[in-house]
């Protein structure tokens, strides 16, 4: 199928204008905030900043609309900060610069994403398969039919959700 889905949403993520707007804005008003103390966003400024940029991105990208029906946790926003920052900074020296601060965001809301997709499959392919196997048991149709079925089924449920992730 091509890419890996995180490489496909993080595309989609980059090309984005919208998405570049709204981590330019979220960005200025972190430096508000602080009163341009710092020469970027500090780590605690980044929760705000996530629940900011998740509903700015809700009415601006449609993957974040789609899949991300709420903020990102903190677990996300942590493993996200510690992808774009050098290992060997401390904490309390690290700051962004826009483009790590849309390098968070783009892995912030990519893992998102694809939590939110992966979420979505677990939910629809147990109750597809659970009718498919009670209308085989109804119908007392064969178990390599009602196996295929579900076969087929767990594959359109799969096949849909990649697609989606398109943007």
């Amino acid at each position: 199928m091509g890419l890996s889905i995180s490489k496909r949403v993080k595309s989609s993520l980059q090309k984005s204008t919208g998405f570049d707007s709204v981590c330019d804005s979220v960005y200025s008003d972190c430096l508000e905030l602080s009163q341009h103390a710092f020469a970027g966003v500090r780590p605690y400024q980044l929760s705000a900043a996530s629940i900011r940029l998740h509903q700015s991105l809700c009415d601006h990208h449609p993957l974040v609309k789609r899949w991300v029906p709420s903020p990102p946790t903190q677990l996300q926003i942590d493993r996200a900060l510690r992808v774009v920052t050098r290992p060997g900074d401390s904490v309390r020296d690290q700051t962004l610069g826009t483009a790590e601060f849309k390098a968070f965001a783009v892995e912030l809301f990519a893992d998102a994403v694809v939590a939110g997709a992966g979420q979505a499959l677990l939910r629809q392919v147990p109750i597809g398969v659970a009718g498919i196997a009670g209308v085989g048991v109804v119908a007392r149709s064969g178990k390599e039919l009602v196996a295929t079925a579900i076969g087929v089924y767990a594959l359109g449920v799969a096949t849909s959700v990649y697609l989606g992730l398109s943007g």
